[in-house]
């Protein structure tokens, strides 16, 4: 293997808290020009693994690999400069900052700070105008940022975390809390970034397969902190992977290349 085309590497992953196994084994390859989805129940392992890949947690046992950096051998705080970061907790950072504009919040991405504290080039303020004209929002640039809908707000967080232009992208559920039409208007954002060629490589993680655009190439299933399957989307995203990771019985159709899932009946009460 090229090892310059390596964007994430894990190798036999162990994490135990507290004598509790959290990571159990998990080898896992992200590679250039590949776009993952992470899917799993709530205490599957998935910000674990977000934590393990952004230096702020560390394996029991195990080898990491970022960006072509062995952890344990690498800057991290540096290295985190190369990963763009979207959730909707980042919303709840800027919600005692009700002055700053959306042109503002893209800005301080430059910086990964809430808020500017550093010098603002013209070239920044071009670069974060052009994120925000990206992602149809252009028009909003001067207005407050608790001024704007959830969507809205989600789509300025995307290009926030695209103004220090990062060779990595990590969207931790970021459809959370929005309407079916925001939802899609944000996805179609996505599949359109994506898209490009010079994207950085995303990882979107979700509980949602119906959120998996076509744009995004290959798919891991965890459940309990053990890998149930992990590879290209429509060998990864089947009923009996499905039904293992997720503990429902469950029916996949697809419909324009993206997966739609139904519950097949109510879970019995035991």
């Amino acid at each position: 293997m090229n090892e310059d085309t390596s964007i994430i590497t894990l190798k036999n992953i162990n994490w135990r808290r507290k004598g509790k196994t959290i990571l159990n084994e998990v080898s896992w390859e992200v590679r250039e020009g590949e776009h993952w989805a992470l899917l799993g129940l709530n205490g599957s392992g998935k910000t674990s693994l977000l934590k393990m890949i952004t230096g702020y947690q560390w394996p029991s046992s195990g080898e990491v690999s970022v960006l072509g950096n062995v952890f344990g051998k690498t800057n991290i705080p540096e290295l985190r400069k190369s990963i763009g970061w979207v959730s909707s907790s980042l919303d709840q950072e800027y919600q005692a900052r009700a002055n700053d504009s959306a042109l503002e919040v893209v800005m301080s991405g430059k910086f990964a700070s809430i808020g500017i504290y550093d010098e603002i080039t013209d070239d920044d303020r071009s670069k974060a105008m052009e994120l925000l004209d990206q992602f149809r929002i252009k028009p909003l640039a001067n207005q407050f940022i608790h001024t704007l809908s959830q969507g809205e707000k989600r789509k300025v967080m995307l290009a926030r975390a695209l103004m220090s232009s990062p060779k990595l992208l990590v969207l931790d559920e970021p459809c959370n809390g929005l309407d079916i039409h925001a939802k899609e208007e944000l996805l179609a954002a996505i599949e359109k970034m994506a898209d490009s060629p010079v994207a950085p490589t995303i990882i979107y993680v979700t509980h949602h397969i119906e959120e998996i655009v076509p744009a995004i190439t290959h798919a891991l299933l965890i459940n309990s902190g053990t890998v149930v399957a992990n590879g290209e989307k429509k060998d990864v995203l089947t009923e009996a992977r499905l039904e293992k990771t997720f503990q429902v019985p469950v029916t996949v159709k697809w419909e324009n290349d993206r997966p739609w899932i139904r519950i097949k009946h109510l879970l019995t009460q035991k």
